[in-house]
């Protein structure tokens, strides 16, 4: 008998987004109200979304975080459930509330406003060993707004590949600007999942600016490696250094699709274009999609062929879970 009860756990955030779609770039203060076309009360946290597209890709998924006890904390375990997700694990923190987020949609771009509530609680010691030692892979989220979890990722994930389990992270975007601390847990993760200017900013933090040149110049700080997507000499730079490390580097690149790192070769994937009706979501669709053909060992390109696709319909509507594919639509 296999030793997985879950093909997939997802360690990391989940929240109720307030999605705001056609906001205004500067709202008006003041005590004014302004009208927008839409807004939704939907499922989200880059974690939440992942586990929820896994589930309905059609993998065993379950979802360690924690949430508060409160009516936001019961929507979120709520919606999971109602994914298919196992959430048994789940910590309810009677203490602090739920994380919470706002996301102001404007056409392809968005700004996000997070409170973070108990999110910053969440710590390796919380996933079970049992749960862990039954999953065959592990992906953890949201690196950067859970320092207890950072701070014990390369043990929790020395702990699953012990087992048998592979590992992933999506590190996220870092408020703090700092990118730090991942030096110990990238060789321990099998798979890592940024896109093009974090791919910039994790690189050029891990390997410092004068190690990250391009090009003749220096790499610069970590801070403005992280503006902006990061050019096609950078980019090639920043998948090499990542890969040198020991973790495979799948790069999401959103319209231009997609660029991984395996075995001394680049290897790229495009996407098709698409009517965007709001990309909250696209790159955790992405991750769930990837995750989902490694798992059912499909080939790297062709994995990230799929994921591409679930990162690119996940787009069609507002949310990050609402129209997430099935694996039948995702491969055909």
């Amino acid at each position: 008998m296999s030793r997985t009860t879950f093909d997939l756990l997802v360690v990391g955030d989940a929240n109720p987004d307030v999605i705001v779609s056609g906001a205004p770039r500067h709202p008006e203060f003041g005590q004014r109200e302004q009208l927008v076309p839409a807004a939704g009360l939907v499922l989200g946290g880059s974690g939440a979304i992942t586990a929820y597209g896994a589930a309905r890709l059609g993998l065993r998924t379950a979802f360690v975080g924690r949430v508060g006890d409160d009516p936001a904390g019961a929507f979120v375990l709520d919606a999971l459930r109602s994914g298919g997700v196992d959430v048994s694990a789940c910590v309810v923190d009677p203490d602090v509330p739920t994380a919470m987020t706002v996301v102001l949609v404007d056409g392809d771009d968005r700004a996000i406003l997070t409170a973070s509530g108990c999110l910053d609680r969440l710590g390796a010691g919380d996933v079970p060993r049992g749960l862990l030692e039954r999953a065959a892979h592990v992906h953890v989220s949201s690196y950067f707004l859970q320092p207890r979890l950072a701070a014990g990722l390369a043990g929790l994930f020395g702990l699953a590949r012990a087992a048998g389990a592979s590992t992933s992270l999506d590190t996220n975007d870092d408020p703090a600007g700092r990118w730090a601390g991942l030096a110990e847990v990238l060789p321990v993760t099998d798979v890592l999942l940024p896109n093009e200017a974090e791919a910039l900013a994790i690189a050029t933090a891990v390997a410092g600016p004068v190690a990250g040149a391009v090009g003749g110049a220096a790499g610069g700080a970590v801070e403005s490696a992280a503006e902006g997507a990061a050019g096609g000499a950078e980019l090639d730079w920043a998948v090499r250094e990542l890969a040198s490390l020991g973790t495979l580097p799948v790069v999401k690149r959103g319209a231009l699709g997609a660029l991984a790192f395996a075995d001394g070769e680049p290897a790229e994937v495009p996407a098709t274009p698409a009517t965007v009706v709001d990309a909250v979501g696209a790159g955790d669709s992405f991750n769930a999609g990837l995750l989902a053909a490694l798992l059912r060992g499909l080939p790297l390109k062709q994995a990230m062929t799929v994921a591409v696709t679930c990162g690119t319909l996940s787009t069609r509507a507002a949310g990050g879970t609402a129209a997430q594919p099935t694996w039948e639509e995702a491969t055909t």
